[in-house]
């Protein structure tokens, strides 16, 4: 297992919005989706099997929800960063959110590819970056 990759997976109900994320996020550099699920009581377990260091989560979900989701991980996964992708984005449900555990919020409608970017951002800071050019002194 690279130690450099970037583990995604991806917790939503809708097939669609899914494959959205995993097509936006697979052509990045150093990002590889390693899962997905449609609900809370395959998301967890998943999470962990695929040794995910990132977790995309929606907060409605057909069974359970994204916050108990969110105190699972934050109890027995405490290194899997999480980043909430929902369209229940009002105030309350942010602050929810962080009280639960979310290491980073979007609204799915507005924020969408600010999700991916923040993703990518993660990714990068995994790579090893080259060490500086030494400068002779005088």
């Amino acid at each position: 297992m690279d130690a450099t990759l970037l583990r995604v997976y991806v917790v939503e109900p809708a097939a669609a919005i899914r494959r959205r994320v995993a097509a936006l996020l697979e052509p990045l550099v150093g990002v590889s989706v390693v899962g997905e699920s449609e609900d809370h009581a395959m998301a967890f377990a998943g999470i962990v099997s695929s040794g995910a260091d990132v977790a995309v989560i929606e907060l409605r979900l057909p069974s359970g929800s994204g916050f108990e989701l969110l105190g699972e991980l934050a109890r027995f996964a405490p290194h899997v960063t999480t980043v909430i992708l929902t369209n229940l984005s009002g105030p309350a449900f942010r602050a929810a959110s962080r009280d639960a555990g979310a290491h980073y919020f979007f609204d799915k409608t507005t924020e969408f590819e600010l999700a991916c970017h923040t993703i990518d951002a993660l990714a990068h800071a995994r790579r090893p970056q080259p060490a500086p050019e030494r400068v002779p002194s005088c």
